[in-house]
């Protein structure tokens, strides 16, 4: 084995597995072992043979499917070992040889406990009688293949000196890698690696075999121990993809991976994963074990890669590395994300903009920028889609005769009311109230009583641009100016150059019934609009008469 290489001995078929609600079929667990050989890792911990029948074959459809040739697009040579948990007992021993026996590089991992709490209250041995099982146990395993690894079961608790026997047992009895676990994550990452450093100078032979580490993250340190073991010795570390194991779970895959891969220069050591699958992997996990992976979990959370503060956008913006020690691309996570929200500032709104086909620029982008804020405070994720609406309700807006200054409703099953306060062309507010059939027809009355732009409302849309319950809500109308004598069926004089013209609003706000008066009020100013232009045109051609 080269001094600058890790092993990656996966078990999320088996330490994985164990996570309350995590039990994946067959079928599953052949998946992620198809991805887990196409992600390159060194030996594939395939199930614990022992547990039951179907156990048994899941460990053996394994090896047989992944454990000879490897699968297509795996990064090494040669296909992963492929391994079986087994307590130190034959008959456990012979389940895990009978279902890693078709695998080309095959390894049977036995363990039993050695600190004082296991042996006195779970095994009842003394150290005598766990020196001898180990010793039996490891050569019985040895008569079925070469690879055999040894676990001193809880050994962050045991007894330096115990540790260093138990050890020298198993390498003596034909044990080929030496795992240490921190079984309840109770190991700090300084005292952790000085106990690997201890094991190297204390253990005799200890050369002939790969030092292992299986570290629990009970107080959140599994990466940090597993890494401090890799600092003082250790060439495997025991993972699972995105971290899950029994309680607090395991050593993360990808955050050992990604840690050893970025700070190469501090550790000199690399594995043989390859990076960019490293996403896939974590989301084929989740899948088939129902675990959800955390938002801002590092490596591969949703927000791995996403920035929403203003500064960190403009720094992104202006050079990668300002935020980012590594690059999305190198997990497979396609691209960084630049968030827009209440944190965001001008050049990241501005950016995004330019990118979705806005040009934006000068009191435009001021307004926008405002409008945005705005919705900010109001809505968690600003999508694509509520940036369009925005900047669409704000760059194709007429000119504001009228504005919508405040606005209040009530609904039921009695009297639909609503008060309207608009802010007029002479810059004062104007306040009406009115009855309707329904919240959007008394505004829409409240409105008329104040504009005095009689029209027939033809179109009336609204919709979600987005999902969720803050969703921002769109809605367009279509109006035709006509008298307001009804029955006449003529129009008024003054809008008379608008005949056979539809005139369309549209509004976005996350009140639907807001969204609903900007809109209406948007058609009446486009009225109001074309009927100054055409006063403006009288009164020019008078002038030049």
């Amino acid at each position: 084995m080269q001094p600058d290489h890790v092993r990656i001995f996966d078990t999320t078929l088996r330490d994985g597995e164990q996570s309350p609600g995590a039990t994946m079929t067959s079928a599953e667990k052949l998946e992620v072992a198809k991805t887990l050989s196409r992600l390159g890792v060194d030996v594939i911990e395939a199930g614990f043979a022992a547990a039951s029948p179907d156990d048994l074959r899941a460990v053996k459809t394994i090896a047989e499917a992944v454990g000879v040739t490897g699968v297509e697009g795996r990064p090494a040579p040669e296909p992963p070992t492929i391994c079986s948990l087994a307590r130190a007992s034959k008959q456990d021993i012979d389940k895990a040889a009978e279902a890693v026996s078709p695998a080309k590089h095959a390894r049977i991992h036995t363990f039993i406990a050695t600190s004082p709490i296991h042996r006195e209250h779970k095994l009842r041995m003394t150290k005598d009688q766990v020196l001898e099982k180990i010793t039996e146990m490891v050569t019985y395993a040895r008569g079925f293949c070469e690879d055999v690894e040894f676990s001193p079961e809880d050994a962050g608790r045991t007894e330096m000196e115990f540790l260093y026997d138990a050890l020298q047992a198993a390498i003596e009895a034909g044990a080929s890698t030496l795992n240490i676990p921190d079984t309840v994550g109770y190991m700090m990452p300084g005292e952790f690696g000085e106990r690997i450093a201890m094991l190297r100078e204390n253990v005799p032979g200890i050369e002939r075999a790969v030092i292992s580490v299986h570290c629990h993250d009970d107080l959140g340190l599994a990466v940090a121990n597993s890494l401090a073991a890799v600092v003082n010795g250790a060439r495997q570390v025991e993972v699972a993809v995105n971290g899950i194991g029994e309680r607090a779970g395991n050593a993360s895959l990808e955050e050992v991976v990604m840690a050893l891969h970025v700070r190469h220069d501090l550790y000199g050591i690399r594995s043989q994963v390859d990076t960019t699958q490293l996403t896939r992997a974590s989301r084929l996990v989740s899948k088939v074990t129902g675990m959800v992976v955390q938002p801002n979990k590092a490596v591969v959370g949703a927000n791995a890669f996403a920035h929403e503060a203003g500064i960190h956008q403009d720094g992104m913006l202006k050079h990668e590395e300002t935020y980012e020690i590594m690059r999305p691309e190198m997990v497979g996570a396609g691209k960084t994300q630049l968030v827009l929200g209440k944190h965001s500032g001008r050049h990241a709104f501005a950016n995004r903009l330019g990118e979705l086909g806005y040009a934006v620029s000068g009191d435009g982008l001021d307004k926008a920028f405002a409008r945005f804020k705005k919705l900010a405070d109001k809505k968690k994720s600003i999508t694509d889609a509520d940036l369009v609406a925005l900047v669409s309700d704000e760059l194709y807006q007429p000119t504001e005769y009228w504005r919508l200054d405040a606005l209040q409703v009530g609904c039921g099953t009695g009297m639909p009311t609503a008060t309207v306060r608009l802010i007029g062309p002479d810059g004062n507010t104007h306040t009406a109230a009115e009855v309707g059939t329904g919240p959007v027809d008394a505004v829409y009355k409240a409105i008329q009583e104040l504009v005095h732009v009689p029209c027939s409302l033809l179109e009336y849309t609204v919709q979600s641009v987005t999902e969720g319950i803050d969703a921002l809500g769109e809605v367009s109308v279509r109006v035709a100016p006509h008298d307001d004598d009804a029955s006449t069926d003529k129009l008024n004089p003054q809008y008379e150059h608008s005949r056979a013209r539809v005139f369309h609003g549209h509004g976005a706000n996350t009140d639907v019934i807001v969204a609903s008066a900007k809109a209406y009020l948007a058609a009446i100013n486009r009225i109001l609009a074309l009927t100054e232009g055409k006063k403006a045109d009288s009164q020019a051609a008078g002038s030049a008469a």
